[in-house]
């Protein structure tokens, strides 16, 4: 399979080192929109880039008839605009917030946990995302997904980085040096906690998720998720 790499930083580089292990042409590395060029040979586009080349990289893949998937975070509020596009242009798109096949675990471990968690006021939920220093957005793509989910099954009604109000959930950004990224929800009452964690030990979680989706959404066409992938959910 052929892949063009939209965004070679750290993630860009760990997915071309699995991607060659596993025996596809890396045959397009770019750090911006400006250098993209013959991006129709590819097969596949994975973009890991910054939030202001996002949408640019995903609109360029899909007028270019190449399957895309992004794991960019921070552009989320054109989100609705993009899958419009991929549907205008009948083209091929899958987000994911987080590619890591534990964290696609991690989130319908949430929604079960916050279904069962939804007819206990007495419970307050909180969330502590950690990653490295390099990261640009907070919260992380991944704790909003989360927070979202919760969201979806109980009574909050946002999530907030600020000192929260009655129906919100606070989610507390911490960036600390090394950190590939770690999420932990809470429920704590006046008499105990219950709290649910993943930890990334490294990237290479995220970049295998992103190969192994860019396997397989070759050839196929519509707009897709991790849930798809993995047949899960």
């Amino acid at each position: 399979m052929k892949i063009a790499l939209l965004g070679y930083g750290r993630m860009g580089k760990s997915i071309e080192t699995i991607a060659i292990a596993r025996q596809h042409d890396i045959i397009l590395k770019v750090k911006d929109t400006a250098s993209i060029t013959n991006l129709e040979e590819a097969d596949v586009a994975i973009d890991f880039s910054i939030p202001s080349a996002a949408v640019a990289n995903i609109k360029l893949a899909i007028d270019a008839g190449v399957p895309v998937i992004s794991g960019t975070t921070g552009w989320l509020d054109q989100y609705d605009t993009i899958t419009a596009y991929c549907k205008e242009h009948q083209g091929t798109f899958l987000y994911a917030s987080n590619f890591s096949l534990g964290v696609n675990l991690f989130f319908e471990l949430n929604k079960r946990l916050s279904t069962l968690m939804s007819g206990f006021s007495e419970y307050t939920a909180e969330m502590v995302e950690t990653h490295h220093t390099q990261k640009l957005d907070a919260p992380s793509g991944t704790a909003i997904t989360l927070a979202e989910d919760i969201i979806e099954k109980t009574t909050y009604t946002n999530w907030t980085l600020d000192a929260p109000k009655a129906d919100e959930i606070h989610i507390e950004a911490k960036r600390i040096e090394g950190i590939p990224g770690t999420h932990e929800i809470t429920y704590k009452s006046e008499i105990d906690t219950i709290s649910i964690c993943h930890t990334a030990h490294s990237r290479q979680g995220f970049a295998m998720g992103a190969v192994i989706a860019a396997e397989w959404i070759k050839d196929k066409h519509g707009i897709f998720t991790m849930k798809d992938v993995l047949n899960i959910g």
